[in-house]
């Protein structure tokens, strides 16, 4: 049955090598901007009721975690080489040939 609500036999090739959606890679880098800010704002109050070397390390997370989540939140990831490949259709099928007939006049 070959109708237009008929489903074919042939399997579907799979494009499970395909790369994921350019959202997912936006999200993701949105969520480890915002993870690093919020490691950032700890810093801060941090660095003012802490004392001694643990006041300048909050210090110097609160100044260079910008930067860095920055950097890290516009790093894209690179495409990889896709693994994909062609589909090649099936064979068609070919009609016999014709009989020759017998009966035919040649000139």
């Amino acid at each position: 049955m070959n109708g237009h609500g008929a489903r074919r036999s042939d399997p579907v090739p799979s494009v499970t090598t395909a790369a994921a959606p350019r959202s997912d890679d936006l999200a993701s880098r949105q969520r480890r901007y915002l993870v690093m800010m919020g490691i950032r704002i700890a810093c801060l109050p941090l660095a003012v009721i802490s004392q001694g070397w643990l006041r300048i390390v909050f210090i110097l997370g609160a100044v260079v975690l910008p930067y860095i989540a920055v950097v890290i939140a516009n790093a894209t990831r690179q495409p990889r080489h896709s693994a994909l490949s062609p589909v090649v259709p099936p064979p068609r099928l070919e009609l016999p040939e014709a009989p020759v007939a017998k009966d035919r006049l040649e000139h």
